[in-house]
């Protein structure tokens, strides 16, 4: 589970290393935690630098900010959760994320079916108790660029499946699995 500490959770690593993301009191929310972030992130290590990132179910943002705290391009930031949406416009003003994060208050589902731009990375971290693998995950996948990265975050016991993907990496820590996949480039 998510290390979190008063109500905080930490930066890992590049520009805003040590800097803290404020946590709110929402239900379903779980941070990804500092061990998951550092594995994800050493697995992606060659592709965050200038990508075009989009963090669904973005909570606190700590995948997101992440990314454009080791050089992501953009990432745009999508939760349903108003209290949510309002912490993560304070962690982006605090950092000075500026352009370079946008944050969406709308559900996984509206922002997927609307969306244009592809994507060279895709945090896909719902919580835990709701229904969105079999539906959301297909769609995610849909605004993959080409050669990009999918990271699912989902309960151990959960079948993660993605016929279209290539699975790179997993890895089960604690309760939780993580897996990354990539859409193979076109020759």
């Amino acid at each position: 589970m998510a290390s979190k500490r008063n109500g905080k959770v930490r930066i890992i690593a590049g520009n805003w290393r040590s800097r803290l993301l404020e946590v709110t009191d929402v239900d379903g929310l779980r941070p990804t935690g500092a061990r998951v972030r550092e594995t994800l992130f050493n697995w992606l290590q060659h592709d965050v630098v200038g990508a075009r990132c989009l963090d669904l179910f973005a909570g606190t943002g700590a995948l997101g900010f992440e990314g454009l705290s080791r050089g992501a391009a953009h990432c745009d930031f999508v939760d349903a959760s108003r209290q949510s949406v309002a912490a993560l416009q304070r962690n982006a003003a605090a950092l000075g994320a500026g352009e370079r994060g946008a944050i969406h208050c709308t559900d996984a589902k509206t922002w997927l079916s609307a969306a244009q731009a592809p994507y060279d990375l895709i945090f896909f971290d719902p919580p835990f108790a709701g229904g969105h693998w079999a539906e959301l995950l297909p769609m995610a996948m849909a605004h993959l660029a080409e050669g990009g990265k999918l990271y699912v975050e989902a309960p151990k016991l959960q079948t993660i499946e993605m016929a279209d993907l290539e699975r790179l990496k997993h890895k089960v820590l604690g309760e939780v699995q993580v897996c990354l996949f990539a859409r193979e480039t076109q020759r």
